[in-house]
């Protein structure tokens, strides 16, 4: 290597040595590599070399500000090595066996409706699955008899994804993957499927007192030979008995879901109001808590399962709505708020 090439290669060394900062070690990179820098303006002077010369002498100083340039990004990495290691020790040191002064946390309340109604289902012999908030359209509304273009999606005000999926706009778009996860067992051992899938939907609502547009709900089904809606009522007042920890009022009537046939809409007296009409009930006593009926032949038959042996119950609870139920709150988007105020008073007493 040229002698001036050496010397140069030396003095970046030793200047390295020295430098005890970031801002330091800037400065220094910018002398060496920087426009006007030492190692730069070595290439200024080939143009007087001859053609070999000028080569060769290039391919040295090119090797030259390759090296340089590792040797600066390993002393940064250094620096800022002990720079943090030099803020961990300027830390004041806590003493973690010292009790909080911190005011603890709670569970949402929807997250303890949703706990207890999967404790009691389980009681009941039901699995609690899973599933994706992001779903396509077949498990959102084809599997569920509900073609392109049929006007019942006129009811869901939906989220498309520019892919072609969606925000699940129903807890029902996991009925035909249940149907297919537990239909064997039901064909082979005569193993009632049984389940139930809580989660999060999204649809484009104006919300409003008993509106939101994120909400949740926990669908349930089960499907047997000789199920009948005796069974599907039975199941939902011995929940809603569990939850409320009383008897509560309840009404059946006739509701329209293309899913099941015949279709109803649970509704209960309205806890908040007493029945005597409020907001949150829109002002009628009832507040709809449950789509539900017996499942119809076409989502059997899509989900793998013979409609001619087999039928079967589905619902929709709404998980949200149960919780303004249970804890006497007034106002559906105080839940999606984020407001410490109206949360924090819930306590996971079950």
């Amino acid at each position: 290597m040229d002698e001036r090439l050496k010397g140069l290669e030396a003095e970046l060394e030793a200047k390295l040595s020295e430098v005890k900062d970031l801002v330091g070690l800037d400065s220094l990179r910018v002398s060496f590599l920087g426009k006007k820098g030492s190692i730069t303006s070595m290439l200024k002077g080939m143009k007087d070399m001859a053609a070999e010369a000028r080569k060769e002498f290039g391919a040295e100083v090119n090797k030259l500000k390759e090296a340089a340039a590792q040797m600066i990004e390993e002393k940064t990495e250094e620096l800022k090595k002990a720079q943090v290691e030099a803020e961990i020790k300027a830390m004041p040191r806590f003493d973690i066996s010292t009790p909080s002064k911190c005011a603890c946390g709670s569970y949402h309340p929807i997250t303890l409706v949703q706990r207890q109604c999967e404790t009691i289902f389980k009681t009941m012999g039901f699995t609690v699955e899973d599933y994706s908030e992001v779903v396509t359209d077949y498990e959102c509304f084809e599997s569920l008899n509900i073609p392109k273009h049929h006007p019942a999606r006129d009811m869901q005000d939906t989220y498309y994804l520019e892919n072609g999926q969606l925000l699940k706009s129903q807890t029902s778009a996991a009925q035909n993957a249940i149907l297919r996860k537990y239909g064997p067992g039901l064909v082979k051992n005569g193993t009632p499927i049984r389940a139930i899938f809580p989660g999060r939907c999204f649809r484009n609502e104006a919300t409003d007192a008993c509106h939101e547009n994120t909400f949740f709900q926990m669908e349930g089904v089960m499907v047997d030979k000789d199920i009948s809606i005796s069974n599907l009522i039975y199941f939902m007042k011995t929940m809603l008995s569990e939850v409320f920890r009383k008897d509560i009022k309840v009404r059946l009537r006739p509701g329209f879901f293309p899913f099941v046939e015949p279709g109803f809409e649970l509704d209960i007296s309205c806890l908040i109001c007493g029945g005597e009409g409020c907001p949150s009930c829109k002002h009628s006593g009832w507040l709809e808590l449950c789509p539900c009926g017996m499942i119809h032949p076409n989502v059997l038959r899509e989900g793998g399962i013979d409609p001619d042996e087999y039928t079967g119950f589905a619902f929709g609870l709404g998980l949200t709505r149960l919780a303004m139920m249970k804890y006497g709150i007034k106002d559906i988007r105080d839940l999606n708020s984020g407001s410490l105020k109206a949360l924090s008073q819930f306590t996971d007493d079950e």
